[in-house]
C-alpha cells in the first residue's frame, strides 16, 4: 500500500469517456488527459512549509485535479498519481 506524507495525496486516474455525449467515438488523440480521479489514500497533513495543512479529502473520494501535476508512479501494476494537496482543485459530488 501507498503511504503519502505530508500534504500529498496519491489518486487513480478515472478512465476518460470514449464516446461524446452525442455519441461520437473519440480517437485516441482527440481524447484529453483526464483530470478526474479516485482518492486511493491521504497523508496526515500537518506542518509543511511552515504553513498548518488541513486534509479536506478522503479515500473514495472522485476529485478534479490540476492538468499535468503530480508525480505518476506505477505500484504493482497499477498506475497512481501522487499529487499535494493544493493541486486538487475540487470534490465531485
Amino acid at each position: 500500500m501507498l503511504k503519502p506524507l505530508n500534504d500529498r495525496v496519491v489518486l487513480k486516474m478515472v478512465e476518460a469517456e470514449e464516446t461524446t455525449v452525442s455519441g461520437i467515438i473519440l480517437a485516441g488523440s482527440a481524447k484529453e488527459k483526464p483530470e478526474i480521479a479516485e482518492v486511493i489514500a491521504v497523508g496526515p497533513g500537518g506542518l509543511v512549509d511552515g504553513k498548518t495543512v488541513e486534509m479536506n479529502v478522503k479515500p473514495g473520494d472522485k476529485v478534479i485535479m490540476s492538468k499535468y501535476s503530480g508525480t505518476e508512479v506505477k505500484y504493482q501494476g497499477t498506475e497512481y498519481v501522487i499529487v499535494r494537496a493544493g493541486d486538487i482543485l475540487a470534490i465531485v459530488d
